[in-house]
């Protein structure tokens, strides 16, 4: 009698081809769109990012309300005063808070990419995105769209506190006046970019502290050692300097001896953000996590 030996369940069952599923796997892990999503998920969940907009939102109202309150007229005619200065100072007292926000805006974007490192949530990152460079991109954008929209809230929400207050010492500009919105919007542009800017040199330093203690040298320190060396040489690299060059760019202050276009600062901006992702870039593909 012969004795049929039936096959078991994983001997008939036929081989699973991990082909499609890896293909699938890979289809969501470099999807545009899921890696935007995750890297809003994760700046709007963090401390540090509710903290640093509110105080950027708060310092700049405050400012504003400062700036606009501490103007004395001495009694001055001021339906003498042209349509166009007052347009200035109002521009000036609702973009005030630049100065003061490019500093929070670059702590927020070195600690936007340090933080994973100090967590180790960078591994998970890259695991999901093995190609690196997206997930770097993803969150470029990010930084950059909330930090701007949050920018923009500040400028806007200056504007109004300032008018309201030079209104009642006759002073008036609308908001829609160009010499009033260029600025309002050039502000919230730069404080956009240089949040990426702090995150090209967080990836690279890949610190907390040192991300920051670099960004704040090149935005704050290195503008002011240059200004007080008296040579040529250093009052010619004064416009190319990423925060100088980011600062006139809204047309409120000049660091050039002869006239620079708004859009000549805005390549220099750029090319400073450049420089930082590129490096990030490099070193996020070559360096483990």
């Amino acid at each position: 009698m012969t004795t049929t030996t039936l096959p078991t369940a994983s001997e008939a069952a036929p081989a699973a081809t991990p082909s499609g599923a890896g293909k699938d796997a890979a289809a969501i892990r470099l999807s545009a769109a899921g890696l935007i999503r995750s890297e809003w998920i994760k700046l709007r969940s963090v401390r540090s990012t509710v903290w640093s907009y509110a105080l950027l939102v708060a310092f700049s109202l405050g400012l504003a309300a400062i700036m606009s309150g501490s103007l004395d007229l001495q009694g001055a005619d001021v339906s003498m005063v042209p349509a166009a200065n007052q347009a200035i100072f109002v521009a000036q007292a609702s973009t005030f808070g630049v100065f003061f926000g490019q500093l929070i805006v670059a702590v927020l974007g070195v600690l936007t990419i340090s933080g994973e490192y100090s967590t180790g949530m960078i591994r998970s990152t890259l695991a999901a995105v093995p190609n690196r460079l997206p997930a770097l991109w993803a969150k470029a954008a990010v930084l950059f769209v909330a930090t701007f929209l949050v920018g923009l809230v500040s400028t806007v929400g200056s504007y109004l506190v300032s008018s309201a207050v030079l209104s009642g010492k006759g002073l008036h500009a609308s908001l829609f006046d160009p010499a009033v919105l260029f600025p309002v919007l050039g502000g919230a542009l730069y404080l956009g970019l240089i949040a990426v800017f702090a995150l090209g040199i967080g990836t690279i330093v890949r610190s907390g502290a040192g991300g920051i203690a670099v960004v704040l040298g090149i935005v704050l320190l290195v503008p002011i050692v240059l200004q007080m060396i008296p040579a040529a040489w250093a009052t010619s690299l004064l416009p190319y300097l990423v925060s100088n060059a980011g600062i006139n760019m809204f047309g409120l202050m000049s660091f050039s001896q002869v006239p620079i276009e708004w859009w000549v600062d805005l390549l220099v901006v750029l090319g400073w953000l450049a420089a930082g992702l590129a490096g990030a870039a490099v070193l996020l593909k070559r360096r483990d996590a």
